[in-house]
Order: structure tokens, then sequence, then C-alpha cells
């Protein structure tokens, strides 16, 4: 098993359900029901079900399989901020990004992907297709609650200047394993500016003349820090796994989340 799959899995049985209980007959075994049967010497006597006993006479043991099966979720931001990027645009990191999140599914897993509204099945679909519409963090992750089943791994990868509100944020933490990879500013660190500028919005393509010195630097600085701050801060509160995207690697982005090695 892959290394992404087996940390995939350990985090979708940990996913809490109404009540407080994980995924599975027991908080974090991993085990579905699959059928009862007559009691054979050996078996757990924890897993010896009363009812059925008490009504066909004889002990009576329900027997688990081992659930392997992964439902991988994606939501991925496309909007123009995405297209942005100190040596190639953060959208190809997330492309890298999406489609590791993908290679993970073996056997009888399935794939989901939000993107214009609709929800895309396909295995080898899913990594590729693009939207055609303006991206909208909120409505995607309301289709995400609303199609994709409880306990399933959804990734949503964006730049988090179109966030949902926290109640949403907290919804989906807790009916998924959640995982969110912010996209960092890709000129947080120096912005590479001097004297006047003009600047183009990357959403709207509006432009407008400015004065970027010393100080306008600091602020960008600042302020930039201060958002990615606030930004995980309001993720962690909703019980998602943070990341970072970083534009260079979009497949180590991934694996770091998860404390794997990139």
């Amino acid at each position: 098993m892959n290394a992404l799959r087996a940390a995939l899995l350990r985090g979708a049985r940990a996913t809490p359900r109404p009540g407080g209980a994980a995924r599975g007959s027991r908080p974090g075994d991993g085990f579905v029901f699959s059928q009862l049967r007559a009691y054979v010497e050996g078996d757990d006597p924890r897993r010896i079900d009363q009812a059925a006993t008490a009504r066909v006479g004889a002990l009576q043991t329900r027997v688990y399989l081992e659930e392997t099966m992964l439902i991988l979720a994606a939501i991925v931001d496309e909007s123009g901020s995405m297209e942005v990027g100190r040596k190639r645009p953060l959208a190809f990191a997330a492309g890298e990004a999406a489609r590791t999140w993908f290679g993970a599914l073996e056997g009888a897993d399935v794939a989901l992907r939000v993107v214009d509204e609709r929800v895309v099945r396909d295995r080898r679909a899913a990594p590729l297709v693009r939207a055609s519409s303006p991206f909208r963090f909120a409505t995607a992750l309301a289709i995400a609650l609303r199609v994709v089943p409880r306990g399933a791994s959804l990734l949503a990868i964006a730049d988090g200047f179109d966030l949902p509100d926290d109640e949403q944020l907290v919804r989906a933490g807790l009916r998924f394993d959640a995982t969110v990879l912010l996209a960092r500013d890709p000129w947080r660190d120096e912005l590479p500016l001097r004297g006047f500028v003009r600047l183009r919005d990357a959403e709207s393509a509006r432009t407008r003349l400015a004065f970027v010195g010393a100080r306008t630097r600091a602020r960008y600085h600042a302020a930039s820090g201060a958002r990615e701050a606030a930004l995980q801060a309001r993720f962690r509160a909703a019980g998602w796994r943070l990341g970072t995207l970083d534009e260079r690697d979009g497949r180590g982005s991934l694996l770091r989340a998860f404390g794997l090695p990139a």
C-alpha cells in the first residue's frame, strides 16, 4: 500500500460521527459489519450479538471485514489569483497535488471531484478536469456536503480569497477527513517592486498606478503573514488538516501535509 493511501485510511477511520464515534465498528478499528454466523470456539466474546443469540437460541457472532475502501474527493481553486507565481503559476502546483491525491486510489476506491457545480466521478478524469465557470469555494463545499459520503477524505486546494463561512468549514471538518492546502503568497517574503508601478488585480484584471517603497513592502509582508495566520487559524479551529501549497512542488506540499517525506 502506498504511504499516502495508508495515511488517508488512518485519517478517514478517525473521522467523527454524530455523537462522537469514529468511522468503523469501534473507534479507529477500521472494520465494517459483514454478517452474522454461529459462534465458533476462539471467536472474540465481544463480538457475540446478544439480540441475535436470543432470537436463535444459540450463540451468534458478528463477522467484520477490514475496511480498506477509500473515497477521495477534491475541490481545487481555479480562480485567476491561482495563475500567479514567482517561477510558475500556483495552478501548476495545485494540479500536481490533485494528481498525487487521486494517484493514491487503488482497487475499489472512489474518486469525486467537485467542479462547475457538478461532481466528476471518473477516476481518470478527476485529476485532469478543468472548470469552465468562476470558482466559488462556498458553492463547491456546499455540493460536497450534500453529495460526498460521510467519512470520505476531502482535499481542498485554495488561496483563501473566497472562503465559506466558519459554520460550513466546521460541518466539513466533522463530516470528512478534511485537508486544506493553502496557497502561499508568492511575494510574502519579498515584494519585487520598486517605485511607481502599474498593479493588476489577478481576479478582476483591473489596473492602477501605485508607488511601492520600503514602507509599502514592509506593510505588504506584515499583512500577508497576518492573513495567512488568520486563514490557518480558521481551518484549524474547524478541524481540518493544514498544509501549505508551495508553487515549486505540489506533490511534496501534499505529502508534507500528512507528515510524509516528499
